[in-house]
């Protein structure tokens, strides 16, 4: 009854074991030297002039939700575009109608100003 279910649980215990291993191996394999700049938020050599943790301008959010958004959306142009030949011309009715309704959002965000970063 389980039979097609043993393959999926031996890779998720593999898996699991791997990801494991790739986190404890580390611990006891590498050098480590904690020094004053590997210490510091930054080893780019800059100073750091703030405390890491300050806060962010609500545009940042904004511009990175609108981007997950649209990329989302965009995502499914590739099952569409797998499937074109069967679906015909009702496919790409449809496909117009989606890409027209982010055309319209997209429009939407840049006249209210969502993505001018001032």
């Amino acid at each position: 009854m389980f039979e097609p279910y043993i393959a999926l649980l031996l890779l998720i215990l593999i898996v699991g074991g791997v990801g494991l291993v790739i986190i404890i191996l580390p611990r006891f394999t590498a050098k480590r030297a904690p020094t004053r700049e590997k210490l510091l938020p930054y080893e780019c050599g800059n100073i750091p002039e703030e405390d890491a943790r300050g806060r962010f301008p609500v545009k940042f959010f904004l511009v990175g939700i609108l981007f997950v958004i649209f990329d989302i959306e965009v995502a499914f142009l590739f099952p569409w575009a797998v499937i074109y030949k069967e679906l015909k011309l009702f496919g790409l009715i449809e496909m117009g109608i989606f890409l027209i309704i982010l055309l319209i959002g997209y429009i939407y965000i840049v006249k209210k100003g969502g993505l001018k970063w001032e």
